[in-house]
């Protein structure tokens, strides 16, 4: 039986802990920099020296302070003593748990998670109601593997966005995706 209209990549899409391991491309970091003020100090909490956003952002001479549990810097437990917004691509598997935690530091944030993590009453509860914000694109992002950071997959089974609160200048901005899409400068970077 084929469903006319139905998201079969979605639908057939790993759902392991291994599929949960997918990487920002540095193109999809660009469209959400350029609505972090460079006075801000950034914390990536989900990052390793080898991230897109960590490099993105430190090459764009902004102050930034990264952390990820690989360092025993737990997003759940740890805090840096001073930053002034939220930004990474978190674990899409415990998006809820890291939803509620974001409302409760209280900070600006921008993270990017799944489009269809705008629904949902527990989302609703315990952040949405307090305000979100949207940057969306007109095409999904292609991920990258841990080994293969300059060759993202394209053809992501879900379209993504940022979540933001505090940082966009208004609730809803759908970007063209293709603008950001260049040949890398640097492929040093793993």
């Amino acid at each position: 039986m084929i469903i006319i209209g139905a998201n079969v990549g979605y639908l057939t899409a790993a759902k392991t802990d291994e599929s949960n391991e997918n990487y920002t491309p540095y193109y999809a970091v660009e469209p959400i920099m350029k609505y972090i003020d460079k006075k801000l100090k950034v914390w990536l909490p989900f990052d390793e020296e080898w991230s897109a956003y960590y490099n993105t952002f430190k090459d764009n001479g902004y102050d930034v302070i990264r952390s990820c549990i690989q360092e025993c810097q737990d997003f759940f437990t740890y805090e840096p003593e001073e930053y002034d917004v939220i930004v990474s691509n978190p674990p899409f598997n415990v998006k809820d748990k890291i939803l509620k935690r974001l409302d409760e530091l209280g900070k600006p944030f921008a993270i990017l998670l799944p489009m269809n993590s705008l629904q949902g009453a527990s989302r609703y509860k315990c952040c949405f109601k307090n305000g979100i914000q949207l940057l969306a694109f007109d095409q999904r992002i292609g991920f990258h593997s841990q080994d293969k950071m300059d060759e993202p997959i394209e053809g992501s089974p879900f379209a993504s966005a940022y979540f933001c609160r505090n940082v966009l200048p208004k609730d809803l901005i759908v970007e063209e995706l293709i603008k950001y899409k260049k040949p890398l400068i640097n492929n040093n970077r793993r």
